[in-house]
């Protein structure tokens, strides 16, 4: 394989960058005149790439995703690499090249706002199918992969465990780590592991799925038996897209004919209500092996999304949610310490996240990945407990790289495993 483009050493056009233009959203802020600076600059120059980007993640954000991905092919036909200046300078500060892939906010790790409040200077390099790794990287500490485990990825993140990077530098999760965090890999690699409940996940074809109406649904699979009621998902979907909780072989015909999918995810439903008939769903980071929280959504119905929960007009969910994120590293931290450090030391990743629930004194694990949003920009009067623990996730995420700069250039720190 070869890699022969080299970055361009010329000053590179401002980026507003998505943590910015998703803060303008949160906040209810006119997109208008952002828009015409950024069209008036690829009026003046038609290679500006960072204005594409930026007008590519405006669109997303507006729910125009067709015509943000477009945006973003032209940008990146024009240019791959970008930089995100901090807004806070420093002498010593971290300068971190993020490798990134092509796609959707689920394609890769949104590290822009772990970063907000940071002097990192981050370095975005997306690698595209059909263009070639280059040769040469700029001046960085880290390399950080930001690719998300998902089929499209797939090839890209093989492609980056190929690259030799010359000179070395320290990688931050590994890319055949990220890999094995399929629905199905996850399960494989944790649901042995004590203090874990993990259904068990099964990737389906439709065809498999359509022989299966005329009776009533039961694999005896490798994986262990799955039988009706039924969650099934989309290969690839996330926040709740296509997912659906199947009783019969009825319910499964209807959910077919809406969908167009050809690969889905079949995994028992697990009913994993509170004692006072509410679920609660758990977002839960793991920086270098240690948990920290990221929100708790309340809900009376299973399929739970923190903007689809009853947290906004719901003080008494607020209420919980502030205690328990208070409480955390005394509670629930501690509660499931075994369950924590089991998977960072299966998963070998330094930077993961997991939506969770708690069954039977376990943890039940219902997504591990690397793409998981962690942001601050709930609304201060609404949430006035959550900044202080978002503050608390990017210390500690900053504090992460650090130490592996400091083991890049001194050898292993003590107390670590590496």
């Amino acid at each position: 394989m070869s890699y022969g483009r080299s970055f361009s050493m010329q000053p590179l056009p401002p980026l507003t960058g998505l943590a910015t233009i998703a803060r303008m959203a949160f906040e209810g802020k006119d997109f208008a005149p952002l828009v015409f600076g950024l069209q008036a600059r690829l009026a003046a120059d038609a290679n500006d790439a960072a204005a594409l980007l930026d007008l590519s993640t405006i669109e997303q954000i507006r729910g125009n995703r067709e015509n943000g991905i477009a945006l973003q092919a032209a940008a990146l036909s024009r240019q791959q690499h970008y930089t995100h200046y901090p807004a806070t300078p420093a002498r010593d500060r971290i300068r971190l090249l993020a490798v990134m892939a092509p796609g959707d906010f689920m394609a890769n790790t949104p590290l822009q706002f772990l970063l907000e409040e940071s002097s990192t200077v981050l370095d975005v390099l997306y690698i595209c199918p059909d263009v070639e790794f280059p040769a040469s990287l700029p001046d960085c500490d880290l390399v950080f992969v930001a690719v998300a485990e998902s089929d499209d990825n797939r090839d890209l993140l093989r492609r980056v465990g190929e690259v030799a990077l010359s000179p070395p530098r320290p990688m931050v999760n590994a890319p055949h780590n990220i890999a094995r965090l399929t629905r199905d890999g996850a399960w494989q690699i944790l649901h042995e592991a004590p203090g874990i409940s993990y259904p068990v996940n099964l990737r389906c074809d439709r065809s498999t799925l359509v022989s299966d109406l005329p009776r009533a649904f039961t694999q005896e699979t490798p994986l262990g038996t799955i039988t009706y009621p039924l969650i099934v998902r989309p290969l690839d979907s996330h926040a709740g897209a296509g997912l659906a909780k199947i009783e019969d072989k009825f319910d499964l015909a209807d959910y077919l004919s809406t969908q167009s999918a050809e690969q889905f995810y079949v995994a028992p439903f697990i009913d994993y209500r509170s004692v006072d008939g509410h679920y609660r769903k758990f977002r839960v980071v793991l920086i270098a092996g240690v948990p920290w929280p990221v929100h708790m959504a309340i809900s009376d119905h299973w399929m739970i999304h923190y903007l689809n929960a009853d947290m906004i007009n719901n003080p008494s969910n607020r209420l919980e949610e502030e205690l328990f994120m208070s409480r955390f590293k005394v509670d629930f931290a501690r509660r499931h310490a075994g369950a924590f450090h089991e998977i960072h030391q299966r998963t070998q990743l330094d930077y993961v996240l997991l939506d969770c629930a708690e069954i039977g004194g376990e943890l039940l694990i219902f997504e591990i990945g690397t793409a998981m949003i962690v942001h601050s920009l709930d609304p201060v009067e609404v949430f006035p407990y959550k900044k202080q623990h978002m503050l608390q996730i990017f210390a500690a995420f900053g504090q992460m790289l650090d130490r592996r700069r400091l083991e890049a250039e001194r050898g292993p720190l003590p107390g670590t495993t590496r």
